[in-house]
């Protein structure tokens, strides 16, 4: 079974051989992260990008008094800290959701098709936070729980981790209140209201959704394009 990170990348562009070999080869140098743990830290330099293998973790902001915004949530294939500068400062923590495993993220010559998968990630990447700004600025609760849903299965498609439209969600309402901007009670009166309406199937760890295409239609949700091929 090929790793979901690379799925994600194939997915992205066409890789060749060198490229393959590249990522086959950091994977040997895998390392593991505990939930709950920093993979990255604001204000500290980057010490290397990495390529997320397995697990989720989550972009977080934290306030002085404790509060936090999670920013975004980084899935199987998403790359952490990669930057086109040296000396590069991590404006956002990145924290480990899951058990995570990364590996060091393969180098990539301009043009070859590893850059260009990289190039077309750290875009969808920057349309996943524009995403999360619009969810927290216009939505409404229902919206922006079923958009949510709606992106990560998207995503995981991309991976290869969905079955059945179903997929693992390690995400408390809690964390999920967090990311969305409400309270843990109003996220449990939404999903319960979704469920009750055969939207979503919920249980711990796990979420299967009825009808995404249907879904998107009735929250007027497009799937993100960054590229125009």
């Amino acid at each position: 079974m090929r790793e979901p990170a690379l799925t994600r990348l194939m997915a992205l562009a066409p890789l060749d051989g060198p490229a393959v070999a590249a990522l086959t080869a950091a994977l040997a140098l895998a390392r593991g992260v505990r939930p709950r743990r920093d993979i990255v830290t604001e204000g500290r330099e980057i010490e290397e990008p990495l390529l997320l293998l397995s697990g989720w973790a989550a972009r977080v902001r934290l306030l002085p008094d404790g509060r936090r915004q999670f920013l975004s949530f980084l899935l199987p294939g998403d790359l952490i800290g990669s930057s086109e500068h040296p000396h590069a400062l991590a404006v956002a923590t990145v924290i480990a959701m899951s058990d995570v495993t990364v590996c060091p993220l393969p180098a990539a010559e301009p043009g070859s098709p590893l850059h260009v998968a990289y190039a077309i990630s750290r875009a969808m990447d920057e349309g996943h936070l524009l995403a999360q700004i619009t969810r927290l600025g216009r939505l409404n609760a229902q919206e922006r729980i079923t958009d949510l849903l709606l992106e990560l299965h998207e995503r995981l498609t991309l991976s290869g981790t969905v079955a059945g439209d179903g997929f693992d969600l390690p995400l408390t309402q809690e964390t999920l209140a967090d990311a969305l901007g409400l309270t843990s009670v109003h996220v449990n009166r939404m999903l319960q209201q979704a469920r009750r309406e055969g939207d979503l199937q919920w249980r711990v760890g796990h979420v299967r959704l009825s009808d995404p295409a249907g879904l998107a239609r009735k929250i007027g949700h497009s799937p993100l394009r960054v590229s125009a091929r």
